[in-house]
């Protein structure tokens, strides 16, 4: 099976999105799936604080708004509109929290491992 991906467009617009209960607030999901990748746009409601401790890799860019990832060490980064956070698959546990809501785009797959 080949992994590669021909050109084309995403129109955010005509994606579904799907609703994912934090341990507070809302965050609303539009996914595209390839093989071995996922791009999706998600939103934080304000008051949302991430159901887990995330292990997964990630690109997480901030397309509005602001958010907080804390990892489980303790430490915490606010990212704000412009700002990018990029995390391989088992390094550094997180979740995030987003106090006023936020727009993301995260881009994550098999590259991250």
């Amino acid at each position: 099976m080949s992994s590669n991906i021909n050109f084309q467009t995403i129109d955010w617009s005509a994606i579904a999105s799907s609703v994912h209960l934090g341990e507070t607030g809302e965050a609303f999901w539009q996914t595209i799936q390839f093989p071995g990748l996922r791009i999706r746009i998600v939103e934080y409601s304000a008051g949302y604080l991430a159901d887990h401790w995330c292990q997964k890799g990630h690109i997480v860019h901030c397309l509005e708004g602001e958010f907080v990832s804390e990892l489980q060490s303790g430490e915490a980064f606010t990212l704000t509109k412009g700002m990018t956070y990029v995390v391989s698959d088992e390094l550094s546990s997180h979740r995030s929290i987003s106090k006023d809501g936020v727009k993301l785009l995260i881009i994550d797959g098999d590259f991250l491992k």
